[in-house]
Parts: C-alpha cells; structure tokens; sequence
C-alpha cells in the first residue's frame, strides 16, 4: 500500500467531482432537504423527534451508496479505471483513494444535514452534538463503501440503481424505523442485527435519545466501522479492470 498514490487517487476524484456541480448539489444539500420536507410534513407532531435521527442515517447513505456505485462503475466502463490499474496502482489503493475522497465529502455532507436538522428543523438532541456529527459522517461513509462494492457486481447504472432493493431497502425495513428491532420477530432481529443500517440507526437514536448513552453508540458505531472496512476489503478483492 502507498499512501502518496491513494492520495493522489483521492486529489484526482475531488477535481472530477470538483468540475460537476449538480453532484457537488445533489451530494451536499439533497439528504438537508429531504430532512426539512420530513420536519415539515409532521409539524406540530412528534413524528420528527421519533424518525428524525433515523432519516439523519438513512438518507446520506442513500445518496453516497448510488453517487459512488456509479461514478465508479462509469471509472471501468470508460476504461479509465483498466489504464489506472496498468500504472503502479493496486486496487486497495483505487479503493482506498475513492472512500478517502467520498469520505471527506460525506463530512460536509452529514456536517449540512445534522446542523440543518438541529438547528432549523428542531430536532431536539439529548446527548452529544458531535457524537451525532461522529455517527452520520461514519454512516455516510459507509454508504460509500457498500457502493464501491455494489458496483464490482454491475455492468450499467441500470443495474446500479436496481441494487437497492438488493442492498438497501431490506436494511431500511429491519433498521427499526418501521417497528423497533426488539419487537420484530426473532429471526428478522437475528437478521437485522448483522445489518450495518441497523446499527447506524441505533447509534443514532440512542444520542438523540439517551444523554448517558454514549457506550451504546460508540459499541454501534464500532460495528458500522468494522462493515465499512470490509465492505472496502471486499471492494479491493472484487475490483474488475473493465466491464464485460
């Protein structure tokens, strides 16, 4: 691994996207507006206050799950990653280099949306704020790199966004925002506890809820880090130079 080449990896995706201002947009500011459509929609209800750090979870990994599987699906079929791996370039460090880079991305991204969600749309936060900033950006990146890995297993963006029915929806449903995981029946809790959604969302329902929880959400938080890592493991071992 070299780290000089995984940075130059992620210096080159930032000027990519740095040249795209609808992603820049869609990237930054759609999970703060779906958020703010949610506040409003349940106004003068406590609706927000129940859903709302779940949404914090679920939406900027939405965006960072389909914006990574396709901008690096569109790497392999326009050749560009197959002349990239011809270099003295591994793919963990094409790998690494891409989460790095989404990864600061994701940053601004959860930074906008948990600051848009407190500050304007009220959710109200009983633990630490930037144990909740922690929480998201970790999501978010997370998002990231179960789209790197989607996309090894894709050979359109058609078939990309027909991945999340395959590798988001079913975590949606058993995250606990629907039902509470400890009322579901015991194989779908068995199932959703090996879910990395699952914990994200617990993570963030326990610091918006519990001012004495932070052990419970570094615990979740841990595990949402041990999938991303090998979600980017996984990513690096299925890499395909070109698309058949």
């Amino acid at each position: 691994m070299n780290l000089r080449r995984i940075l130059a990896t992620t210096g080159r995706v930032l000027t990519q996207i740095r040249h795209d201002p609808r992603t820049i947009v869609l990237l930054l500011l759609v999970p703060s507006l779906l958020l703010g459509l949610m506040a409003w929609i349940f106004v003068n209800t406590p609706v927000f206050e129940q859903v709302g750090p779940a949404m914090l979870g679920l939406f900027p990994f939405t965006v960072m799950f389909l914006i990574t599987s396709i901008t690096t699906l569109r790497e392999r079929r326009g050749g560009t990653l197959e002349r990239l791996l011809a270099m003295p370039l591994g793919k963990f460090e094409f790998i690494a280099g891409y989460t790095l880079a989404f990864g600061l991305l994701a940053v601004a991204q959860a930074s906008i949306a948990v600051a848009y969600a407190v500050w304007v749309c009220g959710l109200e936060v009983q633990g630490e704020p930037w144990l909740l900033i922690l929480v998201a950006v970790t999501d978010a990146v997370l998002g990231t790199t179960l789209g790197l890995l989607a996309s090894a297993f894709a050979n359109t963006e058609f078939q990309v966004v027909q991945f999340m029915p395959a590798f988001v929806i079913p975590q949606i449903l058993l995250g606990g925002i629907l039902v509470p995981r400890d009322q579901m029946p015991e194989p779908l809790e068995a199932i959703s506890n090996w879910l990395p959604l699952s914990h994200a969302i617990s993570a963030l329902n326990s610091v918006s809820t519990d001012p004495n929880g932070t052990e419970t959400v570094l615990w979740h938080l841990a595990a949402v880090v041990a999938f991303a890592v090998a979600a980017i493991a996984l990513g690096s071992i299925t890499l395909r130079r070109r698309t058949v």
